[in-house]
């Protein structure tokens, strides 16, 4: 990933909250067959490995999950991103030399992927995938709501993963490269947009 020093972001836990932070990422990996890829939510331990690992699970039908990788694999992960107008900018009005551009998060995950059939570790995956995004719920489902033959079945048609993250690239852009007054106008600009992602953006910009 492209990454000018202005944007590039180093701090862990910085790159694990935009991890953690992103409902859905995309599982690239390199094949005889050329690139696959797969969106799909994974989960994040932080504290197993230097920089984490990943968990998921493929549908078993996915040729991704049995055609060899060749080296390592990528997770990408988005954080908030909005366009950003040059009309905000007061520079603008300076000297009008000025162009649009876009601020966004982002985080690249490396790692030699490992696909898996074990049906306690699928479970395990499957309910803690599970019970992060039904946190938010005022009555949240469990697997255990469900009959445990059809749980059984059901995780016969999926295949785990688990990637134990070697390298991250993050990048933060958020205007930081523009003078103070320039930010101030995009912070206010993306605050007062209807798009509820522009408004999230419009936090990260430092002013």
């Amino acid at each position: 990933m492209y990454t000018p020093p202005a944007f590039k972001e180093e701090t862990l836990s910085v790159l694990h909250a935009i991890i953690e932070a992103a409902s859905l990422s995309t599982l690239v990996t390199a094949t005889a067959d050329g690139l696959i890829a797969t969106p799909l939510p994974l989960l994040l331990n932080r504290g197993e490995g230097p920089y984490g690992t990943l968990y998921g699970h493929l549908a078993r039908a996915n040729p991704q999950a049995t055609t060899p990788a060749i080296g390592a694999a990528m997770a990408t992960f988005m954080g908030p991103d909005a366009y950003v107008t040059p009309s905000w900018y007061a520079s603008k009005q300076e000297h009008g030399k000025v162009v649009p551009t876009w601020n966004y998060s982002a985080v690249h995950a490396y790692g030699e992927v490992e696909f898996f059939t074990d049906e306690d570790r699928l479970l395990d995956v499957v309910t803690r995938l599970t019970n992060r995004h039904e946190t938010a719920h005022a009555e949240p489902w469990q697997v255990s709501d469900a009959p445990a033959a059809f749980v059984k079945a059901q995780l016969r048609g999926i295949v785990g993963l688990r990637l134990p993250i070697e390298r991250l690239d993050g990048k933060r852009k958020f205007s930081q490269n523009r003078s103070a007054e320039d930010r101030e106008g995009v912070a206010a600009g993306l605050a007062a947009s209807a798009r509820p992602e522009d408004r999230l953006v419009a936090k990260e910009i430092p002013v």
